[in-house]
């Protein structure tokens, strides 16, 4: 999926929310215990609740890599049940030297070899270039590169200053010389939107996907005051406030009304800024 396309799936669901498949196996409603695989069917249900309204899916794959072949095994066949059409991020946070970047690459990107093929992983950008570049090879793949985060502890590194300004955004200002903005975008976490106006002019056609917005306390409303453009360049993920929203036979519906609340506000966001 191109940047056109994806915009053109924001425009025709009035909509540019991202939901998070962070499935935890203590947190899941009891009745799923009794499916073979709770985890897929869990997801399952959330995707045949909410991809009318949403343009994106990202699995973390922290939540499937902790169970194992069991895991890898739901993350694979979650993968595989998401439509055609709705954008797919391995939120996967890859970085290492070159051919083991390559590696990482070939298990996100590469059907033939990993049994998956997204659209997107996440990576980390603190080994530079050539731990990028091996994703960068694959056509018609995006990479998502970390620049600032929503958890506390970006104060550590990110916001640090440097002699051409703080870290993320040298981070952002080099990094978009790798690739253009039809294949790369920037995590920029929801919980500093005032740092948004600054983004837009380091990468003012890229988009951002924008974790923290929901359990972690952002504001959509902040975020794209400051945030969006002209093809809207935003993705809004939430996690927990969607998929945890209910926890009983009705935990499907429930994760839905939550998700229609978020569309319905974007949906007024957009008319507002002229992108319908």
């Amino acid at each position: 999926m191109n940047k056109k396309q994806l915009f053109e799936q924001i425009k025709l669901k009035k909509s540019f929310l991202c939901i998070g498949l962070d499935p935890v196996m203590e947190n899941l409603p009891k009745h799923l215990l009794e499916y073979e695989d709770p985890i897929f069917e869990f997801n399952k249900q959330i995707i045949d609740a909410t991809k009318d309204i949403c343009v994106a899916y990202k699995p973390n794959t922290a939540f499937y890599e902790s169970r194992g072949l069991k895991g890898w095994d739901s993350l694979l066949k979650t993968w595989k049940y998401i439509p055609s059409g709705i954008f797919t991020i391995a939120d996967a946070k890859r970085g290492d030297i070159g051919n083991t970047s390559a590696m990482y690459a070939d298990a996100f990107f590469n059907e033939e070899k990993s049994g998956m093929s997204f659209d997107s992983v996440t990576v980390a950008p603190y080994m530079g270039k050539d731990s990028v570049s091996p994703f960068l090879t694959h056509a018609d793949k995006w990479v998502i590169l970390l620049a600032l985060t929503s958890n506390a502890g970006h104060n550590d590194f990110q916001l640090q200053n440097t002699a051409n300004g703080k870290l993320y955004e040298e981070v952002i200002r080099i990094s978009s010389s790798w690739a253009t903005s039809d294949q790369m975008m920037y995590v920029v976490g929801a919980t500093m939107p005032a740092e948004f106006a600054n983004i837009r002019t380091l990468a003012p056609d890229h988009f951002l996907l924008v974790p923290g917005v929901g359990a972690q306390g952002g504001s959509l409303s902040a975020v794209c005051e400051y945030g969006l453009n002209d093809s809207c360049g935003l993705l809004i993920n939430a996690a927990r406030s969607i998929i945890y929203a209910g926890n009983g036979a009705d935990f499907a519906e429930k994760a839905r009304e939550e998700a229609l609340k978020m569309q319905v506000e974007m949906e007024e966001i957009l008319e507002k800024a002229n992108l319908l």
